[in-house]
């Protein structure tokens, strides 16, 4: 493999790496925000802290593929309009 491609692939590896951290981290903070009381005196999660955090986990990655998938439609009709031009 050419070293360009390689440095490519390397990039690419890399922004996904970064992608998927900032999804984390954007997907931790706003289910902790939700879910966990600022002020709070036991160690462990609650069952009702579980739950909740169990849904905003489920449906901040279900909103993550729906416009992961949305994107990807706009996308290929741009470029299919692209070809026609």
């Amino acid at each position: 493999m050419a070293q360009t491609e390689q440095q490519k692939l390397q990039l690419i590896q890399d922004l996904e790496i970064e992608m998927m951290a900032d999804m984390y981290n954007r997907l931790t903070s706003a289910c902790h925000k939700k879910c966990i009381p600022p002020h709070y005196s036991d160690a462990e999660i609650a069952k009702g802290e579980a739950v909740c955090l169990d849904r905003c986990v489920a449906k901040f990655l279900d909103i993550h593929e729906r416009i992961g998938k949305k994107l990807g439609q706009l996308s290929m009709q741009d470029e299919e309009l692209l070809k026609k031009k």
